[in-house]
């Protein structure tokens, strides 16, 4: 049977330059899209821009531009970022888009025959910033007499004609529906925070808006535009295809996994489930949100200088130093603080000390003792068969680990067999047993280069290029790079290419 897998970043709102929070999300989505196809999963990956909105449309004139002008250059800069992280995205959605604007129309047309939607008047708090409603509970009154949303961000008091979505009639619907998909969002902290906003009592939703035109029209009356949380959750069923049912990518849908930052939780885990469900279609499996990174201690602002594009630290660190430091610094849910210093501590130990010079001492020693041809498997001793039961077993714990999203267990789990093949080396002394026992040392590197194959084929979706190339250094084709192929014993005599470092050392000032 074909197994299917399809993730989504959220779609990334053009108001700004993309940033490190962006690429992070990203790189976490990738590294998943590269898991399921190296075990043997058809996937389809979608990122994006959300383009719509009275946000945008200030932005926009902030810039002095049309907003299709603005938001076709800000999204051609979030192409750039995902191009520069090495993302394999099999598709990049943008709001702005014809088919898009085909979807969402003919969503609201199966909400409004479904009597989901109905023509009012909307009277309450909107933050502009977060393009959100909120309810006179959620706002707090600063010193400055500003009201604002649990975000931070000003209200102001909006009166308007608006079409709602009957919310209010799925509070019970969608609690039944969270108890009986215990899974449906994580982690478990912001289950809590849906269940208690949903507990809390649902009101119906504002969906559209009269005071700014920047979106798209509703059907049949174009005086309004659809709100923006409205069209741009739809991006999920646009690029499957919806409506056309007969395109094979309507085959991926529901999908299997949104990830989003924490901060939109309830509209994909409490509004993307009523709209679908009051359409008659699927929700998505799962949503997973994950936590916020600041930079040196400070929350990343435009008005302190501390946002960083991530852009600038792949050109000098490298993508795939990059990619690796963010997803093993810290547990996926939670917040996280970049510095530089941690991020050249993280390089400098373990991908150059660690990683870096156990296939470099062990491909240097193949060169020089071997004649650069990789050895025959040899009688195995203990050590030899408790390296390579360690290896073996990396698929299994990795693929474990991100199940549950625990890319920093999954690289520890990596990094285990790292160090157990260093002590191994050191132990061993294949470099001594040239002088003494050649038959031992040749079994001896052998059982070196299997396990930093293992090592080195399940850390491809973290680090794709660089693995890349330490599998090139270790002879290993192009078609036996897969989970299922590492069961294939590599044939002794290939001639191996000359050893080069792949991973540098960076000095402390590397700025």
């Amino acid at each position: 049977m074909n197994k299917h897998f399809y993730l989504t970043t959220p779609i990334y709102y053009v108001n700004g330059a993309p940033h490190i929070g962006h690429a992070y999300t990203s790189i976490a989505a990738d590294v998943l899209a590269r898991w399921k196809r190296l075990d043997g999963y058809e996937v389809f990956f979608l990122t994006g821009t959300d383009e719509h909105g009275q946000k945008v449309e200030k932005a926009a004139a902030e810039a002095g531009l049309d907003p299709q002008g603005f938001t076709d250059q800000v999204a051609a800069d979030f192409r750039d970022m995902a191009a520069r992280m090495n993302i394999s995205n099999d598709d990049f959605i943008r709001t702005t888009e014809p088919r898009h604007k085909r979807a969402c129309a003919e969503l609201w047309r199966r909400l409004e025959a479904h009597g989901a939607i109905y023509l009012g008047h909307y009277e309450g708090w909107y933050a502009v910033r977060d393009e959100a409603f909120y309810n006179q509970g959620e706002l707090t009154l600063g010193a400055d007499g500003i009201r604002r949303a649990p975000s931070g961000a000003p209200v102001e008091w909006v009166r308007e004609p608006s079409y709602f979505f009957r919310l209010s009639s799925w509070q019970d619907k969608l609690l039944e529906f969270h108890e009986k998909n215990p899974d449906f969002i994580a982690p478990v902290a912001r289950r809590n925070e849906v269940l208690s906003f949903i507990r809390s009592g649902l009101e119906d939703l504002s969906i559209s808006r009269t005071s700014f035109t920047w979106g798209i029209p509703v059907p049949g009356d174009p005086a309004h535009v659809m709100y923006v949380w409205l069209d741009a959750l739809t991006n999920y069923i646009t690029a499957a295809g919806f409506p056309d049912e007969a395109d094979p990518r309507w085959g991926f849908w529901p999908a299997d996994l949104h990830i989003v930052g924490k901060e939109i939780v309830r509209f994909h885990a409490v509004y993307w489930p009523a709209f679908l469900m009051a359409a008659g279609l699927a929700p998505p499996q799962r949503i997973y949100s994950h936590g916020w990174w600041t930079v040196e201690g400070e929350k990343m602002s435009k008005s302190l200088g501390n946002v960083i594009d991530p852009r600038e630290l792949v050109a000098t660190f490298g993508r795939d130093a990059l990619r690796y430091f963010l997803l093993r610094e810290v547990p996926f849910g939670n917040d996280g603080d970049f510095s530089r210093k941690a991020l050249i501590t993280r390089l400098n130990g373990e991908l150059a000390n660690d990683l870096g010079n156990l296939a470099q001492r062990t491909l240097s020693l193949v060169a020089r003792q071997c004649a650069g041809v990789r050895p025959a498997r040899g009688a195995s001793i203990a050590p030899d068969q408790a390296l390579r039961d360690a290896a073996a077993a990396l698929p299994a714990l990795v693929r474990g680990a991100l199940e549950k999203f625990a890319f920093h267990e999954a690289l520890e789990d990596v990094w285990r067999v790292v160090r157990a093949a260093n002590a191994y080396i050191d132990h061993q002394a294949p470099w001594a047993l040239a002088r003494t026992d050649r038959a031992r040392m040749a079994s001896v590197l052998r059982v070196l280069l299997d396990a930093v194959r293992g090592v080195a084929t399940v850390l491809q979706p973290f680090m794709p290029e660089s693995m890349a190339r330490m599998l090139d250094q270790l002879g290993v084709p192009a078609d036996a790079r897969g989970l299922a192929a590492l069961d294939q014993d590599l044939p002794a005599g290939a001639a191996l290419p000359p050893p080069e470092g792949i991973f540098p050392r960076f000095d402390a000032l590397s700025r």
